[in-house]
C-alpha cells in the first residue's frame, strides 16, 4: 500500500483545499443572508468532500500507524479538525444570531488555517512555528 502513499496524499490535499475553499464560500453566503448553503444537495455535497478527505487521512495513516505517535504535530492537527468540524456545523445551525454565526465563521477559519500551517511545518505550533521560523 506504501506504493499509493503519493496518490492517497495528493486526494488528500486536493479534498483538504476543496473543503476549506467550499466552507469559505458557503460561510459569505449564508453570512450574506442566502438560502442556498442550508439546501440538501450543497449540504451532501459539503459531506461528499469531508467524507474523502478523512478517508484519505485515515488511509495515510494505516499506511504509516506510528506517525499520529511519532511527533505531536499530526494528533495537534487532528484536535484542530475536529474543532474546525464541530465549529463549522454551529455555524451552520438554523436560527443563530448573525454575531453569533459570524464569530463561528471566523473561529472554524482560524483552525482551518492552523491546521494547513501546521500541515506545511510539521511541527505542532503551525503557523506561530511558521512565523517564529
Amino acid at each position: 500500500m506504501i506504493t499509493f502513499y503519493p496518490d492517497i496524499k495528493l486526494v488528500h490535499i486536493a479534498a483538504a483545499m476543496i473543503s476549506g475553499s467550499f466552507f469559505g464560500l458557503r460561510a459569505m453566503a449564508l453570512l450574506a443572508g442566502m438560502r442556498w448553503p442550508r439546501m440538501a444537495p450543497v449540504r451532501y455535497l459539503s459531506y461528499t468532500v469531508d467524507t474523502v478527505l478523512l478517508t484519505a487521512a485515515f488511509m495515510l495513516l494505516t499506511i504509516l500507524p506510528k506517525a499520529l505517535y511519532a511527533n505531536g504535530w499530526l494528533l495537534v492537527k487532528l484536535c484542530f479538525v475536529t474543532a474546525y468540524v464541530v465549529l463549522g456545523i454551529l455555524a451552520f445551525k438554523p436560527k443563530r444570531r448573525t454575531v453569533a454565526r459570524a464569530g463561528l465563521v471566523v473561529a472554524a477559519a482560524l483552525c482551518f488555517l492552523q491546521v494547513y500551517c501546521i500541515a506545511r511545518a510539521h511541527h505542532p505550533l503551525g503557523a506561530f512555528y511558521l512565523l517564529m521560523g
